[in-house]
Parts: structure tokens; C-alpha cells; sequence
């Protein structure tokens, strides 16, 4: 999993047809200092994310289709949450 920030959305007419009533949302990897780190990525929403939230994406092609319940969805990555904050603990 990793925490990434919403920075845009997708729209589509036509895609595959797994993906209809799906959101799909541009995320960016950030670091703990939310930081951007690596590339934008494209996620499905599944937890009605906006625009400039901070969200835990899941990463992984067979575990996003696990939450998503459909073997034949083609996707990688499925936004899981929203963060309303963190804490990092110090030694």
C-alpha cells in the first residue's frame, strides 16, 4: 500500500466494460512529508476521494481486483482511503 494525493480525475465514454460505474482518479505517490515521489498513477476510487485528498492506494494488480471482486477488471491500483492524518512516533 502506499499513501498517494488526488490530483485529478479521469472521464471516459468508452472503456472497457468492467470498468463502468468505476471513478477512476489521478493520484501522485507522496512520501511522509507528503512530498511527490516516482509517477502519477491512475487509481479507482472506491471511497469517493476528491481532489487534493491524501489517500492509501492499493498497488497491486491481483490484490485490486480482490477488493474490487472481478477477476477480469483491468486495473493495478484501487484507491482504499482517505487519510485524515498520521503521526510518525520518534525514538
Amino acid at each position: 500500500m502506499m499513501i498517494c494525493k488526488v490530483t485529478g480525475s479521469i472521464v471516459s465514454t468508452h472503456k472497457n466494460e468492467n470498468l463502468n460505474g468505476h471513478k477512476i482518479m489521478i493520484v501522485q505517490p507522496v512520501d511522509l512529508n507528503q512530498k511527490p515521489t516516482g509517477a502519477d498513477l491512475l487509481a479507482i476510487d472506491e471511497v469517493s476521494a476528491g481532489v487534493g485528498d491524501l489517500v492509501l492506494v492499493m498497488k497491486e494488480g491481483g490484490g485490486a481486483r480482490i477488493i474490487l471482486k472481478n477477476k477480469k477488471i483491468p486495473v493495478q491500483a484501487v484507491i482504499v482511503g482517505v487519510i485524515d492524518d498520521f503521526h510518525i512516533a520518534t525514538p
